[in-house]
């Protein structure tokens, strides 16, 4: 039996079918011939949502910054000590890539070969410059050990954490695996970094 085809896409959907595609094929080797079959509709029907495939990889990799840069005006990121609000920010980073594991995975492979791409990596860069700015604080506070240089600590946090894309797969057991893996990545980089509470006695 053939199935219909699915003309009542909405942009949402579409979205998720294009980014599973690029994250499959890579956005230079997707076609909209792919994205059509993809998605079961045709490439007409996938003109009436968007101007063509880079403006899908805008709003992917939109999406995935917008939830990033949010943690920033989250409480737990703007109140109390440099060293909380860094953990805090770390922890919900990796929250925000499991719960948009996706969109976050297009982000972290885009090369920078469109003007689209290069925009996202120039944000991605401001998301870890901030961070290292955070970073910077804990150590002047004298929470965070300062002897790793912050540019250099805040690459290796984000190396963990970004790493995480490339083996996570949700199973079935939902948000108490993602917050076990948050709670590894905390206390891995934390135990660390911290200065113990007894360092200077």
């Amino acid at each position: 039996m053939t199935m219909p085809k699915r003309d009542t896409y909405t942009p949402d959907s579409l979205l998720a079918v294009a980014v599973e595609v690029f994250n499959e094929r890579g956005y230079d080797g997707t076609s909209m011939e792919h994205l059509s079959q993809a998605a079961g509709i045709s490439k007409s029907s996938i003109y009436h949502h968007v101007r063509g495939k880079e403006e899908l990889l805008e709003r992917a990799v939109g999406r995935a910054l917008e939830s990033l840069f949010g943690i920033f005006e989250e409480t737990g990121a703007t109140a109390g000590r440099a060293v909380d609000r860094l953990e805090y920010v770390t922890r919900r980073t990796t929250d925000m890539l499991v719960e948009e594991l996706p969109y976050v995975t297009l982000l972290l492979r885009v090369r920078g070969n469109t003007g689209t791409e290069r925009r996202a990596m120039e944000r991605r860069r401001e998301f870890d410059q901030r961070v290292a700015e955070l970073l910077k604080a804990a150590v002047a506070e004298g929470d965070l050990r300062a002897d790793v240089e912050p540019r250099l600590a805040t690459r290796l946090l984000f190396g963990m954490i970004n790493s995480v894309v490339e083996w996570y797969r949700p199973d079935g057991r939902g948000s108490a695996q993602a917050e076990q893996v948050a709670d590894a990545v905390v206390r891995l980089a934390f135990d660390g970094l911290r200065i113990p509470p007894d360092a200077d006695s």
